[in-house]
């Protein structure tokens, strides 16, 4: 249980649990809505990593809470948590993942399930829990953000399984906009190509395109995508953005192959 006294003290502002967000996107999108004023819970695997994506300036404002998203009591806890501490969730960002894989014959079944576990399961998991709780919060209803990637819409070549979770990933932000029309639930989708991250740096000596050669790939401000995130969210009732993609200005994905 928390202090209701703790509750009374935390600053008030609109409720967001963002997953993945010890590094990389998911870190910059939880300091973009912790700027803005949101009331964060930072979820992801390493304690440590979660603390430091927390700037000291916005600590009264976040709650970090280690949490495995493929596991269902685990993801259950995280949002009965939330809820305990600031009695909503009014945005709940999809962002965890992971690559791995590679061409179809290559990709072993303990990797194809161990990327669906994360990048698809997980993603549903979090979406159920936080439907339920939009639908029964007053005011009810919310905004749900799915991680898609340009993977959503093209492969990188030997990225079987990951490519199949981020197309999954689309078909998944579809059903749950519809599911959520009759309770003012909006699911939004940002698609992200090659923002620089730890993830992305290998891009500057040069990854495989499409017809099999090495190419340097350019990068953008991982920070950007914070920014467009919290636009997305930050949207009035009545309009939604269905999906967003954001890339470096000259990837070569339009006409990629």
């Amino acid at each position: 249980m928390v202090d209701p006294d703790l509750r009374a003290a935390r600053p008030a502002g609109p409720v967001a649990i963002v997953t993945g967000a010890g590094s990389g996107i998911g870190q910059a999108i939880a300091r973009s809505l912790l700027a803005a004023g949101y009331r964060v819970a930072l979820a992801g695997r390493r304690e440590d990593a979660l603390r430091q994506s927390v700037p000291g300036s916005h600590a009264g404002s976040a709650l970090v809470v280690p949490t495995d998203i493929t596991d269902s009591a685990a993801v259950d806890a995280l949002f009965a948590q939330v809820v305990a501490t600031w009695g909503r969730v009014d945005v709940l960002v999809n962002n965890a993942g992971m690559g791995g894989g590679g061409a179809v014959d290559e990709t072993d079944i303990a990797t194809w399930n161990q990327v669906v576990a994360v990048n698809l399961t997980g993603s549903f998991l979090c979406a159920a829990a936080a439907f339920r709780q939009m639908k029964a919060q007053e005011p009810r209803g919310g905004r749900i953000i799915n991680n898609g990637s340009i993977s959503a819409h093209v492969p990188r070549p030997h990225s079987v399984a990951y490519t199949a979770t981020k197309h999954a990933i689309s078909g998944l932000t579809k059903s749950i906009s519809l599911d959520g029309r009759a309770w003012d639930i909006t699911c939004s989708q940002f698609d992200v190509g090659n923002a620089g991250t730890e993830m992305t740096a290998r891009m500057a000596g040069g990854v495989m395109q499409a017809n099999g050669e090495l190419a340097a790939e350019p990068t953008f401000d991982v920070e950007d995508v914070g920014r467009a995130v919290l636009f997305m969210a930050s949207l009035p009732r009545g309009a939604t953005i269905d999906t967003l993609t954001i890339s470096a200005e000259k990837m070569p994905w339009i006409g990629r192959g």
